[in-house]
């Protein structure tokens, strides 16, 4: 029953209907043996992501940004919680650099893996526009708004288009409020599934 679960976390029908994860990332969950609450919140952010990516894409074309690899991010960001499982329903950052390691010893590239120590220290100076958008997914997916998180997003999209900060911050609000707005059947469709593996 539990690998149905998992199935159904990584890619079945969901209400709300929410992409599938990657293939790589599904077959990389399900041999961790992940709970399937985790790939549901996984999935649950890399819909997210996609839809923050699509966006910029389309209306900051100027922005060079690595679509794949925030994907990527967004799909595998809380993976370390495999192992740290009580991090699932409680506190704690042991699942970030222990996601990382697990990521590099399953082949995966430090540019790709990266995002599992980085989703959460989207402050430090040396996190890219990529960083920034999967911390991004990991708050907007239950509409939890960051402003400083924000801030720093506006920021680099007005570096690159010359756009005035708050013409940029309007718009990033907007489809932040947008994607907000399905927060509460993302959190009912993770809920639905068990903690344990």
């Amino acid at each position: 029953m539990t690998n149905t679960l998992l199935a159904r976390a990584m890619g079945g029908t969901a209400d709300p209907p929410l992409l599938p994860l990657p293939d790589r990332v599904a077959e990389l969950l399900a041999e961790l043996g992940s709970p399937p609450r985790l790939a549901a919140h996984l999935r649950a952010v890399h819909d997210v992501a996609h839809q923050l990516a699509d966006w910029v894409g389309l209306t900051h074309p100027a922005v060079l940004f690595d679509r794949e690899a925030v994907l990527f991010g967004a799909a595998t960001h809380d993976v370390g919680k495999t192992v740290h499982v009580s991090e699932l329903s409680g506190p704690g950052t042991e699942h970030e650099e222990a996601g990382r390691t697990l990521l590099l010893q399953h082949g995966v590239s430090p540019r790709l893996a990266r995002f599992a120590a980085t989703h959460a220290s989207w402050a430090e100076s040396r996190v890219g526009l990529d960083d920034l958008l999967v911390s991004l997914a990991d708050k907007i997916w239950k509409n939890k708004r960051v402003p400083d998180l924000e801030d720093l997003v506006v920021a680099r999209l007005a570096e690159v288009t010359g756009r005035a900060v708050w013409e940029e911050f309007i718009a990033l609000d907007e489809v932040l409020a947008r994607i907000g707005e399905g927060a509460d059947g993302r959190l009912a469709f993770q809920a639905s599934f068990p903690v344990g593996a």
